[in-house]
């Protein structure tokens, strides 16, 4: 069964991990998010192409989810005490990846092609695919601040401010990766992975075409929101800011143009009957990853559904 995932963040790389240990990682295509992507001291980042690929090749940080393990600050503690910008940190390892991404890219090389070069090198054989090598710009629309770019939201200032809406910029002239396109047409089953949905999956889905490409195909989310809270990150927040109550129901309702199934925790089971009302089939399960074995658990019981389903 060929997979298609869509992912952002720490939850959706933790989840793509469960996917590439449960799979024949050629059969797994990854579409990572990239309006979360910015300069920092002149420097290209991407963070979540990073954190998915430092997740699924074993390098990632397993304290945070982030970055990776056995990093040291050096160059941020000095660049600190020179009173340069610290509100973002990057280790020292982690410089080695961003200073070759942004040379590569000064040269005239893609995102997609630096990011498959990089995967090789890590050892990752699925497809790790970035939404567009175009530049989009996740901009959220605070009261305190007014419209910032999502990682002064998320890391500056802790995702504290109040939001009042969300905007890409950029997103109108971005084309998907043509690799994205295919892969949507080869699947047989998308999974959207727990991610925000509003900063980490809906970026994806807003490219020019691509809920087009979707109609007609399996498409199955697992809820970033578990008991009415962010399994990690803003997104319960988010929700309350544009007056909607965080729960799993709210995440098949975001979804509900495209979706053909969901998965939800055994806590919601109270909202597995909305869930089925509004058409949308429902598994419920322990969707929390503590471990490693969690997240192999949970992606091997998404994978036997959506083959049920098939059957």
């Amino acid at each position: 069964m060929k997979i298609l995932a869509l992912a952002g963040g720490v939850g959706g790389a933790k989840f793509a991990y469960g996917l590439y240990h449960s799979l024949d990682p050629h059969d797994l295509t990854i579409i990572v998010n990239t309006a979360d992507d910015f300069y920092y001291y002149g420097l290209y980042i991407s963070p979540d192409v990073d954190t998915v690929c430092y997740t699924i090749s074993k390098q990632a940080s397993y304290e945070t989810g982030w970055g990776l393990s056995g990093e040291s600050w050096v160059v941020m503690e000095n660049l600190k005490s020179l009173h340069g910008p610290g509100w973002f940190n990057l280790g020292d390892r982690d410089l080695a990846t961003h200073l070759e991404r942004t040379r590569r890219m000064q040269l005239g090389e893609s995102l997609s092609k630096i990011t498959s070069d990089f995967c090789q090198y890590w050892g990752i054989q699925s497809k790790i695919i970035p939404m567009s090598d175009n530049p989009v710009q996740s901009i959220v629309s605070t009261v305190e601040f007014g419209d910032i770019p999502f990682q002064e939201y998320f890391v500056k200032y802790h995702h504290t401010p109040k939001t009042k809406g969300y905007s890409f910029k950029g997103i109108e002239k971005a084309l998907p990766n043509p690799k994205f396109v295919q892969a949507i047409h080869d699947s047989d089953w998308v999974i959207i992975c727990p991610s925000n949905p509003y900063v980490s999956v809906q970026p994806i889905l807003s490219l020019n075409g691509i809920r087009e490409a979707l109609i007609g195909k399996s498409v199955i989310s697992i809820s970033p929101i578990i008991g009415g809270k962010a399994i990690k990150g803003p997104a319960a927040n988010m929700f309350k800011d544009q007056g909607i109550e965080p729960s799993a129901f709210a995440v098949a309702k975001f979804y509900e143009s495209i979706l053909t199934a969901m998965v939800i925790d055994d806590q919601d089971q109270d909202q597995k009957l909305l869930i089925d009302q509004i058409g949308i089939i429902c598994l419920t399960t322990n969707i929390y990853m503590q471990s490693t074995n969690d997240r192999i658990r949970l992606a091997e019981e998404v994978i036997q559904y959506c083959e049920k389903l098939n059957r």
